[in-house]
Parts: structure tokens; C-alpha cells; sequence
């Protein structure tokens, strides 16, 4: 405490000693006094005002950060009732066209899914998995060494694999068919219905006529982790009802 005082006592002191010592009297040194804390009050302003400067630039920083975060809420906040309606209809009518898309597609094709992506690697070297196959489905007889789509009944997923053998009924003169993975050792029986030997024409989606290699790992991760796909939906979602076009 003591010392504090003291060293009080020697800065209003010093301004008369350095009066005393230039030969002047005691308004100058009370002005010397003054000068002094003015000094001393300038100097703690600018630093106010640096620390004000830093917290300006931190704030800055942390609104980039924010980035395009903050700007999509500030346009939701701002869109007007009449303008969601508008961007509603927007998206409606981009899911609607790409049903419409599908459905023509069906048509021209003939096969109730023109398109199906590669899940495993029974048919490598040819197919590898995450490639896109193209498919049609002609009246034509089906013949052996054709890539074929089929389903199984009690499976929901399509499988993609080589016919191997082709069976017609004398009597009906159907054709059945067996499979089998390029990759594979044996034929698909084992993975037919409990005691199917062969498939049918109706269990037939359509023949392989295309490819688009590495194209369906995107549908492969959507489907592995449907949390990306959620995560898409929203943002393209978003992504229109925001738009300001």
C-alpha cells in the first residue's frame, strides 16, 4: 500500500521538479501535470480502442464462419408467403418430371425398371460393382450367353447374371432359364425360390443393352448410409426454396 502511495506521490512530484529545474513557475509545472495525465488518457483511449478494433475483427471471423449457414436463414426469414408457395411448386414439379421421365422410359424399354445399378461382383470382369446397366425387354426369345435382370421371388433386389441354359416347354412352349454370375462358381439355383429350377419369363425385368461404369456408387452409398440421402434431399430441397431465380 505504502509503496503505491509513494510512487503517487513521485509522478505528481516529478512535473514541479522538471518546472524547478527549467526555471519555471508553478503554472507551468501544473500544466506539465496535466499534460502528462492527458497523455495518460490518450494512451488508455487507444488501447480501448484497439481491443475494440480486435473485437470488431473476431466477430467478423466468427460471422465468416457462419457463411452460407447464416445466409440460408436470412433468405428463409425473408421469403414471403407467395414465394414459398412458388418454390413449392417448383420442387413439386421437379419430382413430378422426373416421375414422368421414369414412366417414359418404362414405355420405350418395356422393362419395369430401365435402369439398375451393379451390387456385388458376381459378373466381373464385366460388371463391377457401382456400374449403371441399361435394360430392354423385347419379345424376343431369350437365348443363352444374354445379360439378364431378374427377379426371385422372396428377394427384393434385382440380380444381374448371364444365362446359361435355355429350356422350352414342348407342351406350352415357354422357355425357362437358368443363370449363373460370370464370377460365381455354380449356377443361380441356390439363390432361386425353395425349389425353383428355373426362372420364367415373368420373373425376367429386362436384358442388359448398356453400361455406364462407377455412375451407381452414388446409389450405393445412399443406400448403405440413408443418413447422406436424407442429408441430399434437404439440401436440394433447400437448396430450391431458397432460390431467388
Amino acid at each position: 500500500f505504502y509503496e503505491s502511495r509513494r510512487k503517487k506521490l513521485e509522478s505528481v512530484k516529478r512535473p514541479f521538479e522538471e518546472a524547478a529545474a527549467r526555471g519555471c513557475g508553478f503554472e507551468e509545472a501544473v500544466a506539465l501535470l496535466f499534460g502528462q495525465k492527458k497523455r495518460h488518457f490518450e494512451d488508455a483511449v487507444a488501447l480501448l480502442s484497439g481491443k475494440e478494433k480486435e473485437k470488431a475483427e473476431e466477430s467478423k471471423r466468427e460471422g465468416q464462419k457462419m457463411g452460407w449457414i447464416g445466409e440460408t436463414i436470412d433468405s428463409i426469414k425473408s421469403l414471403q408467403i407467395r414465394q414459398v408457395l412458388t418454390q413449392a411448386v417448383s420442387l413439386g414439379m421437379i419430382v413430378t418430371s422426373a416421375l414422368i421421365i421414369w414412366k417414359a422410359l418404362m414405355c420405350i424399354t418395356g422393362s419395369e425398371s430401365p435402369v439398375v445399378v451393379v451390387l456385388s461382383g458376381s459378373m466381373e470382369p464385366g460388371f463391377k460393382r457401382g456400374d449403371i446397366l441399361f435394360l430392354h425387354m423385347s419379345k424376343d426369345p431369350i437365348r443363352a450367353g444374354e445379360i439378364v435382370v431378374f427377379n426371385v421371388d422372396g428377394r427384393e433386389i434385382p440380380i444381374v447374371h448371364r444365362v446359361i441354359k435355355v429350356h422350352e416347354r414342348q407342351d406350352t412352349g415357354e422357355v425357362d432359364v437358368l443363370t449363373k454370375g460370370d464370377n460365381n462358381y455354380g449356377d443361380d439355383r441356390l439363390l432361386y425360390a425353395h425349389g425353383q429350377l428355373w426362372l420364367q419369363r415373368h420373373h425376367i425385368m429386362g436384358r442388359a443393352v448398356g453400361f455406364l461404369p462407377y455412375v451407381g456408387w452414388v446409389t450405393i452409398i445412399m443406400t448403405e448410409k440413408p443418413i447422406i440421402k436424407y442429408i441430399l434431399i434437404g439440401a436440394l430441397g433447400l437448396l430450391v426454396i431458397t432460390s431467388k431465380d
